[in-house]
């Protein structure tokens, strides 16, 4: 299922990251792309709250890799945009990873797309160049996921 979601501001991109992640209940892997600075930090953020994690969460730009287990699912979040290599992402272990219970967030997935296993979700995250603040977020998530997505969409609809 594809769908497109406007947001004007910082605070909206997180609350749809909340979104997402109270509505997750199973294990889901999500490719995250975007320019720097567009808010794919910003949205796992939201995801985490969704999931009520309590750590703060930052982008694991030097270390690939940053775990959280104090939620109602594990969170793997990965920032791959430094990797020189498909072979590093490797040696962290990412296949234990993927085959792992949680949610399984990846930074400028792009760039090891070959990795990602079939059933990822996709968000992708443009800035517009009129407005500093407004972005648009594109989901394209697989039909497992089709009905979370469209609760998530129909929520955050409500909200505004």
């Amino acid at each position: 299922m594809k769908d497109i979601l406007k947001i004007n501001n910082i605070n909206e991109t997180i609350n749809i990251g909340k979104l997402i992640g109270k509505n997750l209940n199973k294990s889901i892997t999500i490719a995250l792309d975007g320019d720097i600075g567009c808010g794919k930090t910003q949205l796992t953020k939201g995801i985490a709250l969704g999931l009520n994690i309590k750590d703060n969460i930052t982008s694991p730009t030097f270390n690939l890799i940053n775990e959280y287990y104090d939620g109602t699912l594990p969170l793997y979040h990965f920032d791959v945009y430094r990797l020189n290599s498909i072979d590093e992402l490797f040696l962290i272990g990412f296949d234990d990873y993927i085959k792992s219970d949680g949610v399984r967030i990846i930074e400028w997935a792009s760039n090891v797309k070959e990795a990602l296993p079939l059933d990822t979700n996709f968000i992708n995250i443009f800035k517009l160049p009129s407005n500093n603040n407004e972005r648009i977020i594109e989901f394209n998530f697989n039909n497992e996921y089709e009905d979370i997505l469209t609760k998530i969409l129909n929520d955050f609809k409500k909200e505004i």
